[in-house]
């Protein structure tokens, strides 16, 4: 009796044993494909990147060459020198750090107090004063320039570092971020707080502000990529090349006649790279703050 049981146990163990080698050959598969995609997609991103590399080491020739050369036959390292030779690069790398720290700072310290105010706080023209900041979203930046411009210039502002990065201190994308994150933070904690004794400003600076962090940093890094690439309003203020930051700078390796097209991506890159760095380093608070403040 034993030895029947015994039998008929074993073809369904056999079979069961038979669906699971299938379903992990259709998972393995399936996850081959995905696996193939997204580096098909990856590749297809950095390709870019790689092609202005190889540029920045080819000469002009070869980069205008009608057969396209997707290796250099000898790599021209000179190219980085001479982006040194044609462009004051360190004085414009300097000037581009300024204006992206003091910018990112003080779009943190405005957008943070605005969103909570805008967010928490009860006042007279509260609405009026948000659909007026929400209406700069709805313009595009070229509107406003010409006004911009005759503000800095009766500022006395134009050719200095004042009037590169005065229209960059406040967002009005970054108050409406911030507004959105503290809107969606829970009203007990504030409540707690100013039951223990807290005045408004405790309550935003010890309370609320650290449960922001996430958003502060997703506003950072779009403020220093909007910033570090920034390039209609430097080639408007500033005409010497020696106060000009980077992305005005390259600009003016790209003539009307002739162009160095490797000197340009060597430049290109080497202005690339200190955001390049600082994404790698940052990688998982950037990731994390992207996702947790649901920006896409």
């Amino acid at each position: 009796m034993v030895d029947q049981l015994a039998q008929q146990r074993r073809p369904s163990v056999a079979a069961a044993r038979r669906a699971t080698a299938k379903a992990q050959r259709r998972r393995r598969g399936s996850h081959t494909v995905a696996h193939v995609v997204l580096g098909l997609g990856a590749f297809a991103m950095a390709f870019p990147f790689l092609w202005q590399v190889v540029m920045s080491l080819s000469t002009n020739a070869e980069v205008q060459s009608v057969t396209p050369t997707f290796w250099p036959e000898s790599l021209q390292w000179g190219n980085y020198a001479d982006v040194f030779a044609r462009l004051p690069f360190l004085e414009q790398f300097r000037t581009s750090v300024v204006i992206t720290v003091v910018r990112v700072l003080a779009q943190i310290l405005f957008c943070t107090l605005a969103g909570y105010a805008f967010a928490r706080m009860r006042f007279r023209g509260k609405n009026v004063l948000l659909a007026a900041v929400l209406s700069i979203l709805m313009v595009p930046s070229q509107v406003y320039l010409l006004s911009q411009y005759q503000i800095v210039q009766r500022l006395d502002l134009l050719d200095s570092l004042g009037g590169l990065v005065l229209p960059g201190l406040f967002s009005a994308f970054g108050t409406f971020l911030m507004r959105t994150a503290f809107l969606g933070l829970p009203d007990e904690l504030e409540e707690a707080a100013r039951l223990d004794g807290a005045n408004p400003f405790q309550v935003f600076w010890r309370v609320m502000l650290p449960l922001a962090r996430p958003t502060i940093s997703v506003l950072a890094i779009t403020a220093t990529l909007w910033s570090w690439n920034e390039l209609l309003w430097p080639l408007v203020v500033s005409t010497y090349s020696e106060r000009m930051p980077l992305s005005a700078g390259l600009a003016t390796l790209v003539s009307d006649r002739t162009t160095d097209y490797p000197v340009v991506m060597a430049a290109s890159l080497l202005a690339m790279a200190p955001v390049l760095v600082l994404f790698v380093v940052l990688q998982r608070r950037v990731i994390d703050g992207l996702a947790s403040s649901g920006l896409k």
